[in-house]
């Protein structure tokens, strides 16, 4: 009777210990994929694009020119450099230009060399070479050279200053470039218009699905800057007689903004 006794409650020890495990095991299984749930991103979060845009006509016209000089002594060439330089921030001042819309982009100076001659090949009718003596390198001027760039705000003028500067004989003259001073309080009305949209769309998504939007998660952004051109007649050549600077249609610029956001959901 006593080792049935013993038996009987051994089994229901054993059987209390086998229950006991399977529900710690059931518990850890449910936590565990709790868990889960919550931490994978791609189970309680969705992610929404939005594209934002604004257009704006520019405002700043930039030019770029070089003043150059060679001479045979290095002071001759700065000199003539320095005489241009001065014609030129005279014509740019008179033409409304402010002093601190012109910028030095680079000065240099450099020594310009002659270069030796080869001796020549050939042979006498003995066939012997006769003796050469080559040439020595020597300095034969100085070149002095002065880089400006200049930002023009009214932008209509910008065919005339670039007219007038061409005539005092500068080189590697470039623009205008069309630009927008305040370019960054335009790419911030792109970002928001792009955040707004991409809103609007986690909202209409959420609504399908039949959950509620909660923090955001990730956030990622990328822009675009592109020039839009038309055409715009700067001056009317059959009313002036005087030659007729470039047409230079300065168009729109436009500044986007790409979003991607990320918000978790309930």
């Amino acid at each position: 009777m006593q080792n049935d006794y013993l038996k009987n409650l051994s089994k229901a020890g054993l059987t209390f210990l086998v229950i006991l495990s399977l529900f710690f095991i059931v518990k850890l299984l449910g936590e565990w994929r709790s868990y889960g749930m919550m931490g994978s991103s791609s189970a309680n979060t969705i992610t929404l694009s939005g594209h934002g845009e604004v257009t704006a006509v520019p405002d700043i016209a930039t030019i770029y020119f070089t003043i150059e000089s060679s001479k045979k002594t290095q002071s001759a060439s700065s000199e003539e450099v320095n005489i241009k330089t001065k014609q030129i921030l005279d014509f740019l001042k008179t033409s409304g230009v402010e002093e601190k819309d012109i910028k030095t982009e680079g000065y240099s100076s450099y020594p310009k060399y002659s270069y030796p001659e080869p001796c020549p090949v050939y042979y006498n009718s003995m066939g012997i070479m006769p003796p050469c003596r080559a040439s020595e390198t020597k300095i034969t001027g100085y070149t002095v050279s002065q880089s400006i760039t200049v930002k023009v705000r009214k932008v209509d003028d910008a065919s005339k200053i670039i007219d007038g500067i061409n005539k005092m004989g500068v080189m590697n003259m470039s623009g205008p470039n069309f630009t927008i001073d305040n370019e960054d309080g335009l790419k911030a009305q792109a970002r928001k218009k792009a955040i707004d949209d991409a809103q609007a769309k986690a909202k209409a998504l959420a609504k399908d699905l039949g959950v509620k939007i909660g923090r955001i998660s990730n956030f990622s952004e990328s822009g675009n800057y592109y020039p839009m051109y038309y055409e715009k007649a700067m001056m009317d050549s059959a009313q002036n007689s005087a030659p007729t600077p470039a047409i230079l249609p300065k168009g729109e610029n436009t500044i986007s903004s790409d979003v991607t956001i990320t918000y978790e959901i309930r």
